[in-house]
């Protein structure tokens, strides 16, 4: 096909279209008739949307099952009168929830430093507290898992819109520009069919979006959460550690 050609073949593209879509004006006729390369980013702007949507769906789920987990937890730990029943209970679990996973984690390096002998409460205290948070900094990576990918479709979905509906004017005006009698009922269907890629790019942009904020607010929450059990199960340590450090100068002590 030649340069000169490709004015009238387009022309004729636009002719058949205003003519198809004269009889039916629906969305799902302009988008039948759309061109290759618009239907093509359609098709993939849907894709995105449903690859949005199952993560919306799933990650919301577990958001919400850790925030229980980690709330029962804390109410059998505060309601526990012996740390190391609690302990061999999480231990034996095999599905342990997150906030379980940083106790053990804590209190299996305790135990261990404490085993090797290890007298400086500083010592102690600060190999627990690393060992909490190398199991925290882990659950807050599956937590995480997944935002980035409804980061990137709230950013990216409303550009490929745009660049669809950019090449469906510009293909709708070149063939244009071959025919003499231009006439709204020509202009107006190519125009309508690539401004669709736009609506369909926000359709999958703005659930992304505003979960994904939502999301990463319910994860600083349950961070806190992680971050404020961390502490306070260490101050308990701590204070159970100078209490057995006190009881054992005393026994040292002539009487």
């Amino acid at each position: 096909m030649t340069a000169e050609e490709l004015p009238m073949r387009a022309a004729e593209s636009v002719q058949d279209v205003a003519m198809s879509a004269g009889a039916d004006i629906s969305i799902t006729s302009l988008i039948m008739h759309a061109s290759p390369l618009v239907q093509g980013v359609m098709l993939f702007l849907v894709l995105l949307s449903i690859i949005s949507w199952t993560i919306i769906i799933q990650h919301g789920r577990y958001l919400k099952r850790c925030r229980k987990e980690a709330d029962a937890f804390e109410d059998r730990f505060w309601g526990s009168s012996d740390l190391n029943t609690l302990y061999h209970g999480c231990a034996g679990n095999r599905d342990q929830s997150a906030m379980e996973k940083i106790f053990v984690a804590g209190f299996k390096e305790f135990a261990r430093m404490h085993r090797d002998g290890v007298k400086n409460k500083d010592t102690l205290m600060d190999g627990t507290y690393r060992a909490m948070k190398v199991s925290c900094s882990r659950e807050l990576e599956e937590l995480e898992n997944h935002l980035p990918t409804l980061a990137t479709i709230g950013s990216i979905s409303p550009y490929i819109g745009l660049f669809g509906t950019v090449w469906g004017i510009m293909s709708a005006f070149i063939a244009l520009s071959a025919v003499k009698n231009a006439t709204l009922a020509m202009v107006a269907p190519p125009i309508a069919e690539a401004l669709i890629a736009t609506a369909m790019g926000l359709f999958a942009a703005i659930p992304a979006v505003l979960f994904y904020n939502r999301y990463v607010v319910k994860v600083d929450k349950l961070e806190n959460q992680y971050l404020n059990f961390i502490d306070e199960f260490s101050t308990i340590l701590n204070r159970n550690t100078a209490a057995n450090a006190e009881k054992t100068d005393k026994k040292g002590q002539p009487s």
